[in-house]
């Protein structure tokens, strides 16, 4: 039988099996190892093999999400096109996830968001309670012409009704 997880993922299966075996070992060994079977699956080609034999065989990108879990639009981003193409979309993604958020934390005020989470309402109800008047909202413009919604509980010295929109 031909084997098809790579040699990292096998040992860090067999690490698992082992202390499965011997009874579990001590919690964060159990964790450690838990963790270093997930990080060998999700990094070990046999999942894009598979992927690309379920196609040749005439499986549906909805079949296949199915089977892993996913969306199909999420499946075929992830394993879509050619080893060069899905290197590059990785890539790209590892280059937002580690950029700074683009929105500043020096505004006054709440957002929209963090107004419904500290009220523990949604963001529509935000909203209602600005046309009510219950609370006062405004737009701060940044010089570089980005737009913030930020909202003041009333009474708040930083909330101008003349400017509430």
């Amino acid at each position: 039988m031909e084997l098809f997880l790579s040699s990292t993922t096998t040992a860090a299966l067999q690490q698992l099996l082992t202390l499965q075996a011997d009874g579990g070992g001590l919690p964060l060994e159990r964790l450690r190892a838990i963790r270093s079977l997930q990080t060998a699956l999700e990094q070990d080609p046999a999942t894009l093999d598979a992927v690309r034999d379920a196609l040749a065989a005439g499986e549906s990108w909805d079949e296949i999400a199915e089977a892993t879990g996913l969306k199909a639009p999420a499946a075929k981003w992830r394993w879509g096109g050619t080893d060069d193409e899905i290197s590059a979309r990785l890539e790209a993604g590892r280059k937002r996830s580690v950029r700074p958020s683009s929105v500043p934390t020096d505004l006054p005020g709440l957002s929209v968001a963090d107004a419904a989470a500290a009220r523990g309402v949604s963001a529509q109800a935000i909203y209602l309670q600005v046309r009510r008047g219950t609370l006062v909202s405004r737009t701060v413009t940044l010089p570089d012409g980005r737009s913030y919604k930020r909202v003041f509980p009333a009474g708040t010295p930083d909330a101008d009704p003349a400017a509430s929109s």
